[in-house]
C-alpha cells in the first residue's frame, strides 16, 4: 500500500510536487520489485475519499486486479461528510470503460464513521446487499462474527487486527493490516518489520 503525502496547497502539506513524485516514484519500485518476485500476487488501488470511480479508471489504465470502494452500499456520515451507495453507479461505469476484470473490495459498516443513518439494517443485511452486487469482498471485524455465514463471497478484515486477537479472524479470508506493522502500533510511522515477522510467524504457528 502506497499513501501518497498531502499535496502542495492542501492543511499539512510540507513536501513540493516533485519530491511527492520522486518518493511515490521509489515506492513504485519496490512494488515492482514484489511483482518481479511474485507475478500472481494480485495488486490494486483506493483512492480517497471515496474516489471510486476514479480509482476504477487508474485500475483499468495501470493493470491492476482490484479497487477498494468506500459507500457502496447504504450510506453513511464520515469526517468528509455524508456518502452515498454508489453500487449501481459504479458497476455501470466498470462495464462502460471495459473494466469488468477488475474487482471490487467494499467496506461493510466501515470505521471512523457514523452508521446511525442505518442503525435499522443489521450487518448480515449490508452485507448481503454487497454481494448481490457481485462485489469481490468485505471488510469489517463485526462482518465475520456477526455476518460470515450470511455470504458466500470472501471476507476481509479491514482493520483493528493485532496479534493479540489475530486468532478471532483467523476465519477470514484475508486480512488487511496497516496500523500494527507500523512502528510502536503508530498509523504514521514508517513499516516496523520486525513487528510484521513476528505477526506472519504467529500466522504460520495458526494454520
Amino acid at each position: 500500500m502506497i499513501h501518497v503525502k498531502a499535496l502542495p496547497g492542501t492543511p499539512l502539506s510540507f513536501m513540493t510536487m516533485s519530491q511527492i513524485t520522486e518518493e511515490l516514484a521509489e515506492r513504485l519500485k519496490s512494488i515492482k520489485m514484489q511483482e518481479l518476485m511474485c507475478p500472481s500476487l494480485p495488486l490494486g488501488v483506493q483512492i480517497l475519499s471515496s474516489a471510486n470511480h476514479q480509482a476504477m479508471a487508474v485500475a483499468l489504465a495501470s493493470g491492476l486486479d482490484f479497487i477498494r470502494a468506500e459507500g457502496f452500499v447504504f450510506s453513511h456520515v464520515a469526517d468528509e461528510g455524508l456518502l452515498n451507495a454508489c453500487a449501481g453507479d459504479l458497476l455501470r461505469y466498470r462495464k462502460q470503460i471495459g473494466a469488468e476484470h477488475v474487482h471490487i473490495f467494499t467496506d461493510i459498516k466501515k470505521k471512523h464513521s457514523s452508521h446511525a443513518l442505518t442503525s435499522d439494517v443489521s450487518i448480515e443485511e449490508t452485507a448481503r446487499a454487497a454481494e448481490f452486487f457481485r462485489q469481490t469482498g468485505s471488510s469489517s471485524q463485526e462482518v465475520l462474527l456477526e455476518g460470515f455465514p450470511a455470504v458466500k463471497i470472501p471476507v476481509l478484515i479491514g482493520s483493528g487486527v493485532t496479534c493479540k486477537n489475530v486468532e478471532d479472524y483467523i476465519e477470514a479470508n484475508a486480512m488487511i493490516i496497516g496500523s500494527h506493522f507500523k512502528k510502536d502500533g503508530y498509523w504514521a510511522n514508517a513499516v516496523d518489520p520486525e513487528r510484521v515477522k513476528n505477526f506472519m510467524r504467529k500466522i504460520k504457528n495458526l494454520r
